[in-house]
């Protein structure tokens, strides 16, 4: 991540130029750099392609099935009720790469110059928190285009619907991603974050009902999913998408999404400050 001040702003050369400017100036550069050096560049754009085509058919297709299992709503087809649980999933993912960023500017030796400057640490990580909500935005929007023009993705809540669907990712996606730079500000080793983030990805992923009702689980595993935070999200964000309507587990799941964040991100800026 290189630091570069868009035309017109304060130099950023040295101490001087950090020290004139305010949080919300550093925030702004930081996040600009983020996004050009880690959103934009082109090798991450086509994989943003790529990626949603091949989980949209491999859930999509594979799973289409599962439509006869107990508890699942009926005259709803399979992708509209799958794509609700991608878009959280892809958000979730995509807050696991701006844990990954703090590592490897990390191991780059970018923050060993930020902290040579008098940089607040909030700002360095409130700028990737900002710049994977980016990186959310762009995926979540070549998810809905090619479910929507190649899977036939027609839910019943309409645009409308899939909007606020879309707007609650957004929340709880940027939210939770405070876990995982939370956990990148703490563990210095990519691959041990990799792990760690796996032991966290896969149960929340599997043992809830993203990709089946709760009711089409084995007991123990309903019991799990029960218990499962991302289950409530989705059942809001399939709420809102197949009937655009705001049940209560909509308000929620906001709550609980920015209650994780207010907790993790002192840790994070904790984490990050601490002598290396």
């Amino acid at each position: 991540m290189t630091v570069q001040a868009p035309a017109g702003a304060l130099s950023f050369d040295g101490t001087t130029g950090w020290r004139d400017a305010g949080t919300a100036t550093q925030i702004q550069v930081l996040t600009a750099s983020c996004v050009r050096a880690h959103v934009l560049n082109r090798r991450t754009l086509l994989i943003g392609l790529i990626e949603p085509l091949v989980m949209l058919t491999a859930f999509g297709q594979v799973f289409s099935g599962l439509v006869h299992v107990p508890g699942f709503p009926a005259g709803v087809r399979y992708i509209d009720f799958l794509l609700p649980a991608l878009l959280l999933t892809t958000a979730l993912q995509t807050g696991l790469q701006a844990g990954m960023g703090i590592v490897d500017d990390a191991r780059e030796g970018m923050l060993t110059r930020l902290r040579a400057m008098p940089v607040w640490p909030g700002s360095v990580l409130i700028a990737r928190s900002l710049a994977g909500l980016v990186r959310i935005m762009l995926r979540l929007l070549v998810l809905l285009v090619l479910a929507y023009c190649v899977f036939g993705f027609r839910p019943g809540g309409g645009p409308a619907g899939v909007s606020a669907a879309v707007a609650l990712t957004l929340v709880i996606g940027w939210s939770l991603g405070w876990v995982f730079i939370a956990l990148a500000c703490w563990i210095d080793s990519a691959e041990t974050l990799h792990a760690v983030a796996g032991m966290v990805m896969f149960p929340l992923m599997f043992a809830s009902n993203a990709f089946v009702p709760v009711d089409g689980l084995p007991s123990w595993l309903r019991w799990v999913a029960r218990c499962n935070p991302i289950t409530y999200g989705i059942d809001a964000a399939r709420d809102l998408s197949l009937s655009a309507t705001a049940a209560p587990g909509v308000l929620l799941a906001v709550l609980t999404a920015l209650a994780v964040a207010a907790l993790t991100a002192p840790v994070a800026v904790r984490g990050l400050s601490r002598p290396r």
